[in-house]
């Protein structure tokens, strides 16, 4: 039986960290107390003009293939999870298998499930692998959120930031992923959207990120709960055999009741947001790569992701490191 494992993990957040006090001084109204009592959030990165999703990527991709020891044109697979692609088309995922050298004719493709895009990404990833027709994919989730903010909507402004996180997931004989479960349900789009449409050369409708916070905050804090409950259980484990937690960095108070419902100590949830913000489909994966390069996760240990973001999209992935 083939199993797909890490085998490397890498983060990118562009320039230097924006204070929320940074976006006071810019105007916006807000206050350092305010966010953070609600949010947790501290800093966030925000990417320079002419920055794209790619080069995010590809910066996050590098540091991953370096921790893997692998090339570039040893991948067979490209995914990158993002809302805030390049371009119409090509795919990001093709943008950053060019910018990495890769040669080999891989498929490369983009997933789009919002804040949960990394969890789907890498779902989708270990079934290629367990099937046998790829050995070594490259799993990106990388945003630049900063350019669909309305900057006048201080409820939302304040929560996001830019960056990219990747793994290599390969190959191996020993377990890695032990179970995932993803979920949607479109009924909930509109409290979760960017409602614009492009048409004749440009955006129609409100081409800005809106969210209702309230109805977002009860319904990830009860679908996180569940997917948890149903990937421990499709793996055969109990709450008590996970070592670490890393969910969606969005609001600290979603991960303490999250950490509530499964009674988890905050000691083995990961926390980063209040250093990037919401990086939306990034946020996992920076997460995780903070983790691994300060040396809490260690092999063998069983680390849950989970993460739930518009659409409304919810999922987790269960393995061990």
């Amino acid at each position: 039986m083939t199993f797909a494992r890490i085998a490397g993990t890498g983060g990118f957040v562009p320039g230097e960290p924006v204070s929320n006090q940074d976006l006071v001084e810019r105007g916006i109204d807000t206050s350092d107390q305010w966010i953070v009592e609600r949010t947790g959030i501290r800093y966030r990165h925000l990417a320079e003009k002419g920055a794209a999703t790619s080069d995010l990527a590809l910066e996050a991709s590098r540091r991953a293939l370096d921790a893997a020891g692998v090339e570039a044109n040893d991948i067979d697979l490209v995914i990158v999870a993002t809302s805030t692609a390049d371009c119409i088309f090509p795919s990001t995922a093709a943008l950053l298998q060019a910018k990495l050298g890769i040669t080999n004719g891989c498929a490369a493709f983009d997933v789009q499930a919002v804040c949960s895009g990394f969890v789907y990404a890498m779902s989708i990833a270990e079934k290629f692998i367990a099937s046998g027709s790829n050995r070594r994919a490259l799993v990106v989730g990388a945003e630049v959120f900063s350019r669909i903010l309305d900057w006048n909507d201080r409820g939302t402004c304040v929560l996001f930031g830019d960056g990219a996180g990747a793994i290599v997931l390969e190959a191996s004989d020993e377990p890695g992923v032990l179970a995932s479960a993803l979920h949607a349900d479109g009924s909930h789009s509109p409290i979760l959207c960017a409602p614009g449409t492009l048409a004749a050369g440009g955006v129609t409708g409100d081409p800005f990120l809106r969210m209702d916070g309230q109805a977002v905050f009860k319904l990830a804090v009860r679908v996180l709960g569940e997917v948890a409950h149903e990937t421990i259980d499709a793996a055969d484990l109990t709450l008590g055999d996970i070592d670490w937690l890393i969910p969606h960095q969005a609001n600290i108070r979603i991960m303490q009741s999250t950490a509530r419902r499964l009674k988890l100590d905050m000691d083995n949830v990961v926390v980063t947001v209040d250093r990037h913000g919401n990086t939306s489909a990034a946020s996992i994966p920076l997460a995780l790569d903070v983790a691994v390069r300060d040396g809490r996760i260690q092999r063998g240990q069983r680390v849950m992701l989970e993460g739930v973001g518009g659409g409304f999209t919810w999922g987790a992935v269960l393995f061990r490191f």
